[in-house]
């Protein structure tokens, strides 16, 4: 609960200082000037129609505050739910007005896109050339867990909380962390077996390396292997058996 709170006031504080959070606000402050101008034979059936999909809305968000391990997976369905209900809301009202929401929310998903997480935790960022410059290094850390990731991926933005968190706990001189930004260096991709083809639907992808050799990887090469399920700390913890490796730093394996 204790990071739900923190959580909020993160997103507080973004929604002046993001574009993304503060175009949604202004689109949805819009509404309440707009509904005053409805017709005043409508406003009873408006009213009832609004209390429906605010506690219709209020439930879906409860339901994937408790499903969603990260805020930012949180607060893009959570937009996503709030989208649809005005529109649907704006269609009883005028079709015009849902016309215009839909045109506006359209606008803004060409022009700005959700933050990711910006905290790194202990991972470390990395250039292509440091990357390999690390591997090849032998007096460095026996393990390394890299992520390569893109911002214009939702998949990515929406787990992005997640690879620091875990570098955080397991962070320690045999296990390392590190990430590589694919938009930034698309090239790589290739060189790492990472397929940025399907609307990067490989991405992001995390590959184990054990003395400057891959030892496993999530997902797979292919990019049908590109994951289903959510991306959550205890899938990668479970796939890269995380846990076995702080037990074997522990006992000085």
């Amino acid at each position: 609960m204790e990071k739900k709170r923190e959580g909020v006031m993160e997103a507080m504080s973004r929604i002046v200082s993001d574009p993304y959070y503060f175009l949604h606000f202004m689109a949805f402050f819009s509404y309440l000037p707009i509904r005053s101008s409805a017709a005043p034979y409508t406003s009873h059936r408006l009213f009832d129609r609004e209390i429906q999909a605010f506690l219709a809305f209020l439930m879906f968000s409860a339901i994937k505050m408790v499903r969603e391990e990260t805020w930012e997976a949180f607060v893009a369905d959570s937009l996503l739910y709030a989208k649809i209900f005005l529109i649907a809301v704006s269609l009883i009202m005028d079709y015009r007005a849902a016309i215009w929401f839909s045109v506006i929310f359209s606008v803004i998903y060409l022009l700005a896109q959700q933050p990711a997480f910006s905290k790194l935790g202990t991972a470390k960022k990395l250039t292509p050339m440091q990357l390999e410059d690390l591997l090849s290094d032998g007096s460095t850390t026996k393990y390394w867990l890299i992520e390569f990731f893109a911002c214009s991926s939702a998949k990515c933005v929406r787990s992005s909380r997640c690879f620091p968190e875990l570098s955080i706990t397991y962070s320690n001189n045999l296990l390392s962390f590190g990430t590589v930004d694919l938009g930034l260096f698309p090239n790589t991709a290739a060189q790492f077996g990472i397929s940025l083809a399907g609307g990067m639907s490989q991405l992001p992808t995390y590959i184990l390396f054990e003395k400057g050799v891959e030892v496993s990887r999530f997902p797979d090469f292919y990019v049908d292997a590109a994951p289903s399920l959510p991306i959550t700390k205890k899938l990668l913890c479970q796939h890269f058996e995380l846990d076995r490796l702080l037990l074997d730093y522990i006992n000085g394996s």
